[in-house]
């Protein structure tokens, strides 16, 4: 009898557990949609929190993560305001914020607190452990950048578009095989490259460098392209569902949910088009598995052989568009050459930007 409550017990607490788990992650869904759909306003440091806090079961401790990037907008502040900006077009202010927020970001920077006691603000910077969040998801999140300095090509420009927007101002991102960056547009330049991996402004060739980025991709808006703020939450909802993709136990119809909602407004982002067909591909197996068969059966079922012949369908499209997988270690390798090449793939007119004073 005893054994038997202590069983009752336990399987009420998980069943409690995937409930909050569940609501957590439908009402992030819910207001990401209501951003897209106009009925609440666009805010991207929310949306990423929503997708962080869901993850963690709503243990992100908003309070703390608010003031640490409250410090950061002050610190772009001050940094502004003692860095003189060899720039004189109309859009110069706009500039100068953009120049605080990669000071701040990218350099040490010697501080004096309330106290009189001096200390050094550390730059954010590359974390080649886990790149890809494979351990820990939670090595993608711009809270773990916020108490580590370190973090990746997600977390980074992350938090740069979230302090651009706490600045009064718009950073777009934009998107490469398997890697974000900041793109931004000034009156002088155009459009130009901000890399927050290596820090500095990277010319478009080396994104080509990659040999992944397709011309097809270009110009079907894969890669490359200045993501406005709705194609933005579109990235948060993909996030929400690789990170729900994550727990053990998931439903596979919120994974498609999430990827749909994320194409209606940014209908070439692939990640999304990939999450969907593999979300339906794990369908084709459940139901594999309740016919009492395998993957090699899957044409001699009406219900599986018109899923699969969809998915083949989707991911001809998918090609169609430019996309190509680029591996892991190919990337880690194209990411270090803009290091080890700096010289060669510098936008050398934009680090005439800003000067201290």
């Amino acid at each position: 009898m005893k054994k038997f409550i202590i069983i009752f017990i336990l399987l009420n607490f998980f069943q409690s557990f995937a409930q909050d788990r569940e609501s957590l992650y439908q009402d992030a869904y819910n207001q990401l949609s209501e951003m897209l759909e106009g009925k609440q306003k666009i805010d991207f440091k929310k949306a990423v929190f929503l997708v962080e806090n869901a993850y963690l079961l709503g243990n992100l401790d908003t309070v703390r993560v608010n003031r640490q990037i409250n410090f950061l907008k002050n610190l772009c502040i001050k940094v502004s305001e003692n860095q003189k900006l060899l720039y004189d077009e109309k859009d110069s202010l706009t500039i100068k914020k953009y120049a605080s927020i990669f000071t701040v970001m990218k350099d040490s920077i010697p501080m004096i607190n309330q106290k009189g006691k001096k200390f050094i603000h550390i730059p954010f910077t590359y974390d080649f452990n886990d790149v890809f969040g494979h351990q820990h998801w939670t090595n993608m999140f711009v809270n773990k950048l916020l108490d580590t300095h370190k973090g990746n090509c997600h977390s980074l420009p992350y938090l740069y578009k979230i302090l651009a927007q706490e600045l009064g101002v718009n950073a777009n991102l934009a998107v490469a095989p398997n890697h974000f960056y900041i793109k931004h547009h000034s009156l002088k330049f155009g459009w130009y490259n901000t890399e927050l991996t290596s820090g500095i402004f990277p010319i478009d060739a080396w994104l080509m460098a990659s040999g992944y980025i397709h011309l097809s991709a270009i110009q079907n808006g894969v890669y490359m392209k200045a993501l406005n703020e709705k194609e933005s939450i579109a990235l948060c909802l993909v996030d929400l569902a690789q990170g729900y993709q994550k727990t053990e136990l998931f439903d596979i119809d919120f994974v498609i949910k999430c990827a749909d909602k994320a194409l209606e407004y940014f209908p070439n982002l692939v990640t999304a088009r990939i999450l969907k067909t593999e979300a339906e591909g794990k369908k084709i197996n459940d139901l594999l598995s309740v016919y009492g068969a395998d993957f090699s059966d899957v044409l001699k079922f009406e219900k599986t052989r018109k899923m699969f012949y969809k998915i083949q369908n989707e991911l001809t499209e998918i090609y169609e568009l430019g996309y190509r997988e680029m591996p892991e270690e190919m990337y880690l390798e194209w990411l270090v050459s803009l290091k080890k090449e700096r010289e060669k793939y510098t936008n050398k007119k934009i680090n005439i930007f800003t000067k201290s004073k």
